[in-house]
């Protein structure tokens, strides 16, 4: 499963660490404060030269003029040491004229969010930056340095210089965990609205699902139910009748048209809620779902028990999804779909066959299963070059197996 914080990363055994890109991403991440540094440097020596008030006033308005900017730069940042989820950067202040967008500007929350962490950026967080890279690597390069030094001799500060290199990768380990701490307190600052943003479309989803479920409800026990009783009262009425009559005929041909519309208010139901998921679980409803697809379909699932309801849910319309591209779009001949436990994650693929060069963006509905999987922290990952073979893998969190 892919490490998706700085933080994480540094659980990993050090081999897999040190091989990853996690230290130079995160000493990226420390590095781009030179910014901010060089303002804030620039501003201190204008004032060893003009004195401190004018350098208090140029200061404060190349504070007023960059806070929003440093800001802005931080989230893009954020993507350096944390992908576990996008950021939501802040929307501009609105308003007509520049008055209004003043008073916009002054009535947001969150540009006072911005200026804040931007004073702490300015007035010494580059300084930590900087100091925990130069006390990171001031011992390893100081030996490294060893042969140049002019009072060691060059025998000597070889094998000096040879431990400064193994020592170096060391310093990787303080570097990621005070980009992945500073990563871990930015965050809630600067991008407070994403938690609750999250917390949004999840209460939608749950909302959706709970509507989806009462219209099915309402259908199964409804107009299925009147659909019924009707088709048995036209069947009772044509036995009434002579069956050579005129009446026989209109109600038989009635009684056709009211089976068909109960068998298409059965498909109805079964879209709008596949009871088969509910009952017995994800692997008997996607196998319900591989038996009346027109390709053939090999299912192999391999889990220790249920999995939650949503991780269900979302993995069927998933799998009914892609389902439904490969019957109309792929022209395969097989498809398989695995389902199975890895680490703390339910892996989901599908394989097909096909001509691939399937494109997400030309409405195959993938983009709307990305939004939903993003809700449950998933991932979705289309590989489908042309010629095929087309692969959709799916990972969500499942961490009640782990």
């Amino acid at each position: 499963m892919p490490v998706p914080t700085a933080l994480e990363a540094l659980t990993q055994r050090p081999t897999a660490f040190l091989r990853s890109s996690w230290p130079w991403r995160s000493l990226a991440y420390l590095i781009c404060s030179a910014p901010t540094a060089v303002v804030a440097v620039g501003v201190l020596l204008l004032g060893g030269h003009v004195g401190v008030p004018v350098a208090g006033a140029v200061g404060l308005a190349l504070f007023i003029a960059l806070g929003l900017p440093v800001a802005g730069l931080e989230r893009m940042k954020l993507r350096l040491v944390d992908n576990s989820r996008a950021v939501v950067n802040r929307r501009p202040p609105s308003g007509t004229g520049p008055r209004a967008r003043w008073i916009s500007r002054l009535r947001d929350p969150s540009v006072w969010r911005d200026y804040g962490f931007a004073m702490l950026a300015f007035t010494g967080l580059w300084m930590i930056d900087f100091g925990v890279i130069a006390l990171a690597g001031w011992l390893p390069l100081m030996l490294i340095s060893a042969p140049i030094q002019p009072d060691m001799h060059v025998l000597l500060g070889l094998p000096v210089a040879l431990v400064g290199f193994l020592l170096l990768p060391v310093a990787a380990y303080p570097v990621t965990a005070w980009a992945g701490a500073r990563a871990m307190i930015t965050r809630p600052v600067l991008a407070p609205l994403e938690a609750e943003i999250i917390r949004s479309r999840a209460r939608l989803v749950d909302a959706y699902e709970s509507e989806r479920r009462r219209i099915e409800r309402d259908l199964h026990d409804g107009a299925q139910q009147r659909l019924v009783t009707l088709t048995m009262r036209l069947g009772l009425a044509r036995l009434d009748l002579p069956p050579d009559s005129p009446a026989a005929s209109q109600v038989e041909q009635a009684l056709r048209e009211a089976q068909a519309a109960l068998a298409e208010l059965r498909e109805l139901v079964r879209g709008v809620h596949q009871q088969v998921l509910t009952d017995r679980g994800l692997p008997a409803a996607v196998r319900d779902l591989a038996g009346r697809s027109p390709i053939p379909v090999d299912v192999n699932f391999a889990l220790p028990g249920r999995l939650p309801d949503q991780i269900e849910v979302t993995s069927y319309y998933v799998v009914s999804e892609a389902l439904t591209n490969i019957a109309k779009h792929s022209g395969a001949t097989r498809c398989r779909i695995d389902g199975s436990l890895k680490g703390d994650a339910f892996m989901l693929s599908v394989r097909d066959d096909g001509r691939g060069g399937a494109d997400p963006s030309a409405g195959s509905g993938l983009a709307g299963l990305a939004d939903r999987l993003s809700v449950i922290d998933g991932t979705i990952t289309l590989t489908s070059p042309n010629g095929g073979p087309t692969h959709l893998l799916v990972e969500i969190p499942c961490p009640a197996f782990a």
